[in-house]
């Protein structure tokens, strides 16, 4: 359930600063963003599926300190990430 390689580097493409700009945090939201869509989507058919629920409820909280870090340092970039991702604004 990982994403593609191609789908990796179309999202570092356009949320990174150069295709090889795969650390930066918005970065790392997009890629756990898309990780994040196709785990819902898999615990939608498998509600039993604790261990992968676990992983689910990580990932979620690792971008959610990542969005907190960017809101924090540029709030500018934040607005512009979650408009463009798609994510709800709930970061204190």
């Amino acid at each position: 359930m990982a994403v593609s390689k191609e789908r990796k580097a179309e999202l570092i493409k356009q949320y990174g600063k150069d295709e090889k700009d795969s650390g930066s945090a918005p970065v790392q939201v997009a890629l756990l963003t898309e990780r994040i869509r196709e785990l819902t989507e898999h615990m939608k058919s498998h509600q039993k599926d604790f261990h992968t629920r676990r992983g689910l409820l990580m990932l979620v909280g690792k971008r959610r300190r990542l969005l907190s870090y960017i809101k924090k340092n540029d709030i500018e970039e934040y607005r512009e990430l979650i408009k463009s991702l798609g994510i709800r604004d709930n970061i204190q």
